[in-house]
């Protein structure tokens, strides 16, 4: 597996006393590494599928998707030692979490190493885990693991999100942020891991769903260290975290549909996600923007970093708040390199965030706003936003 981290290059705006910061980024993949471009006919090919029409939509999917890029777990030698992953009806969840469980231990690890190191402080200086996935199932959790294997104190306190789909990023930042300032001198290592195995499932007419999933959805690790009051010399705060709500939508439960089952994950996305997604969206960032006196329609003198669930909840998101086509570029890059990797693709659109943000203060652009919004969505229908300052511009 391969590791990048950000340190963010430094920051010039001072976070103010008490709130929380993140302090530093780092993300890990698998080593296998899939092009859009071949991707239809490696799966069909690996799932022993000749189905033309199936295949012929999965193409269009992958069109339609803007995904370039992805890591996945899967490989060729997980396949021909497993080669009942590709059979479907056969019961396999036994299967599925062997490799899942070590995968996203592996990945958590090397995304949280690549934090720490640019973060630049000793792994004893950490005091509170919050680890997120969605691909794993065991006891004691993968919190415990990562603990273990990043060589954490056994006192470290630790919190645990489990099956919160692609709000996990941000869910974990919202509890992150609230362990921070409320226990002074803390330092909180947030690490998010994922993988499609848990779902990985051969083409199906009765399923025709799962294609979306195919075509849309990658694996890797992120992690953020989260802490108030930063070190001066020693900590190079990125965005201070001020206000973090979080919403559910009543009677959306079958929106976004999961279930674990001899076969793994069933995902069920319906139709009516992106409408839904933007039908709420005002309503819900009118309520964070309130905090600091933010008049209505004031969305393009702001940043956002959105998790990218798919190219129709950004536009749709783009067309109601009529944003400016570059506010949600960190979004979209993110998506076409990465795919949507669930609860940590929110650490790649910080990440490319912080990039842009550099680049425009660098050629005397300007900035993208010193004040924004962190925002995913997940099963609920939920939705999580932190209302932050960018403090590299």
């Amino acid at each position: 597996m391969g590791t990048v981290g950000v340190a963010g290059g430094g920051s010039t705006k001072v976070a103010n006393p008490g709130k929380a910061t993140i302090l530093a980024l780092g993300k890990a993949f698998p080593h296998q590494l899939v092009m859009q471009d071949y991707l239809v006919d490696g799966y069909f090919r690996d799932t022993n599928c000749d189905d033309p029409v199936l295949k012929q939509k999965l193409t269009r999917l992958c069109k339609t998707t803007t995904v370039k890029t992805r890591y996945v777990v899967m490989s060729e030698e997980i396949l021909k030692k497993y080669p009942e992953l590709a059979v479907e009806g056969l019961p396999t969840v036994k299967q599925r979490l062997d490799i899942c469980n070590d995968a996203v231990t592996r990945m958590a690890v090397e995304a949280s190493q690549a934090c720490l190191k640019n973060w630049g402080r000793s792994p004893s200086d950490i005091t509170h885990l919050v680890y997120v996935s969605s691909s794993e199932a065991r006891l004691p959790g993968g919190d415990l693991y990562l603990a273990k294997g990043l060589g954490l104190s056994p006192e470290t306190q630790r919190v645990m999100l489990y099956f919160v789909g692609c709000s996990g990023g941000v869910a974990g930042l919202r509890v992150a942020k609230d362990i921070a300032e409320n226990n002074p001198g803390s330092r909180v290592l947030l690490a998010t891991s994922e993988t499609t195995i848990i779902g990985f499932k051969p083409p199906s007419a009765e399923r025709p769903y799962d294609l979306v999933g195919v075509a849309l959805f990658g694996d890797g690790a992120g992690a953020m260290i989260i802490g108030s009051d930063p070190v001066l010399g020693y900590e190079k705060p990125l965005f201070e975290l001020h206000t973090a709500i979080q919403q559910f939508l009543p009677n959306t439960e079958k929106t976004i549909d999961g279930r674990l089952t001899e076969e793994g994950i069933s995902f069920k996305l319906a139709r009516e996600l992106p409408q839904i997604i933007e039908d709420n969206i005002e309503g819900f960032c009118k309520k964070l923007m309130e905090v600091v006196g933010f008049p209505d329609k004031e969305y393009n003198k702001m940043f956002w970093a959105v998790h990218p669930g798919g190219p129709a909840i950004l536009n749709r998101m783009e067309k109601r708040l009529d944003l400016s086509p570059e506010k949600l570029n960190a979004s979209r890059r993110a998506l076409m390199d990465y795919g949507n990797a669930s609860s940590n693709t929110i650490v790649y659109v910080l990440e490319y965030m912080i990039e842009e943000s550099l680049k425009m203060k660098k050629e005397s652009q300007g900035d993208d706003g010193e004040w924004g919004l962190i925002l995913a969505f997940g099963p609920g229908i939920s939705f999580e936003g932190v209302l932050a300052r960018n403090l590299t511009v």
